[in-house]
């Protein structure tokens, strides 16, 4: 009985720790219930700060590169330096080849074609029979001259005997001086009349030998006007006249306009080159013949005649050329781009930019121009950096950002 009472005593106790227990563990549990939610507040607002940076960062970095373009409004310039020429430049012209002769062939006297020889494109020699024609009045005016003439000699033959018997008789004092005298003007008479006829029969000989057209100087046939049996007049007046047109092509001359500045370069006996856009990847020897004394007043250029050789026939008058000659250059001649000349009324200028990148105006000296380019004589040296394309802006003492420096090629 005493063991049973002793439990009974002691039930209250456990049921105290129990209860106890119970309520340590809900209360444990709605600490980690509440750390758990802190720790989703605190994550969610961890992803919408991380949210908010991306989107916004653009915008920070756009408003940031505008806030430092508006503090920085320099105007931005491409810049060159002055390179030194190579020892030889060429200077390129363009050209046209001509004949060195060229002639219409026209009819030499009035009558009727009785045929042609020669066509469109025959290449001819000087003197080689081209055409022939008929001219019956010629030769019946020969006819007649030839009569006249004989009838002149024989008057002519009597008077020298009637002179000499005269001459006999005034020896013998039969006849006197005076009657002499009208016997020896006869006789002087005649002598005229037989000339005038033989030149008469010699003009008329020589308009006969026209009949037979002949080219005067060997070249190519470019045209013909006529047809056989067409009647054709003479000389030159008028179109129905002309039969042939002939050209000489060998050699082909050019006639060329050289600038100013490279006249002192150009003389009689210089070689060039001869190229020709359709026959691609030939070039034909040229040299200089002929130089005009004097400039033209108003281009200042410099009139060249070339000639090429052309005996093959290969080149034909009327074909566009490109003609170029290598002429020499001064060694350690600097050259820069001609867009970066200013043409100014105090004289040729370029703008330089110097090591606080600010714009100088420079006065130079110009030679001459070698392509794109232009020699400088003067007022730069080889480290300059130059304005490749200056404008109206652009000022002394203008502070500019300067872009990577732009190579401008050998020469």
């Amino acid at each position: 009985m005493t063991t049973m009472k002793s439990i009974d005593a002691t039930r209250p106790i456990e049921i105290v720790w129990a209860k106890r227990i119970e309520t340590a563990n809900r209360q444990t549990t709605r600490s980690f219930a509440r750390g758990r939610g802190l720790l989703a507040v605190l994550a969610t607002m961890t992803g919408l700060a991380a949210l908010f940076l991306v989107a916004m960062m653009p915008r920070w970095r756009a408003n940031a590169a505008l806030e430092g373009a508006a503090r920085d409004q320099r105007p931005t310039v491409g810049v060159v330096s002055p390179e030194y020429a190579n020892t030889n430049a060429d200077l390129v012209l363009p050209g046209i080849t001509e004949a060195s002769q060229e002639t219409a062939i026209y009819a030499p006297t009035n009558g009727y074609v009785r045929h042609w020889l020669v066509d469109v494109g025959a290449r001819i020699k000087a003197g080689q029979l081209l055409a022939e024609m008929e001219t019956s009045e010629i030769a019946q005016d020969l006819n007649q001259a030839r009569a006249r003439r004989e009838q002149a000699a024989a008057n002519l033959e009597l008077a020298q005997v009637t002179l000499t018997h005269w001459q006999g008789l005034l020896q013998k004092d039969i006849v006197s001086s005076k009657e002499f005298d009208e016997k020896r003007a006869g006789f002087k008479a005649r002598q005229l009349d037989f000339d005038a006829s033989q030149e008469n029969v010699k003009r008329l000989e020589e308009t006969q030998a026209l009949q037979k057209v002949v080219a005067p100087f060997s070249g190519i046939v470019t045209a013909r006007d006529i047809g056989s049996d067409a009647l054709v007049s003479t000389g030159s007046a008028s179109r129905s006249g002309e039969l042939f047109r002939i050209a000489q092509t060998d050699p082909l001359r050019i006639y060329l306009s050289v600038p100013e500045s490279y006249a002192s370069l150009i003389a009689n006996g210089r070689s060039a080159v001869v190229s020709f856009r359709e026959i691609a990847g030939k070039i034909f020897p040229a040299k200089i013949v002929h130089i005009s004394g004097a400039l033209d007043p108003v281009s200042h250029m410099l009139l060249t005649e070339l000639q090429v050789p052309n005996a093959d026939g290969q080149l034909r008058p009327g074909m566009s050329a490109e003609i170029k000659f290598e002429l020499p250059m001064a060694a350690r001649r600097l050259l820069i781009p001609s867009s970066a000349v200013l043409a100014r009324p105090d004289g040729s200028t370029v703008m330089s930019v110097d090591a606080e990148n600010t714009i100088r105006f420079r006065r130079v000296k110009l030679g001459r121009h070698v392509g794109n380019k232009v020699e400088i004589l003067s007022g730069l040296d080889a480290g300059d950096s130059l304005v490749a394309n200056p404008s109206d802006e652009l000022r002394e003492g203008l502070e500019v950002k300067v872009q990577t420096e732009v190579s401008i090629g050998s020469t």
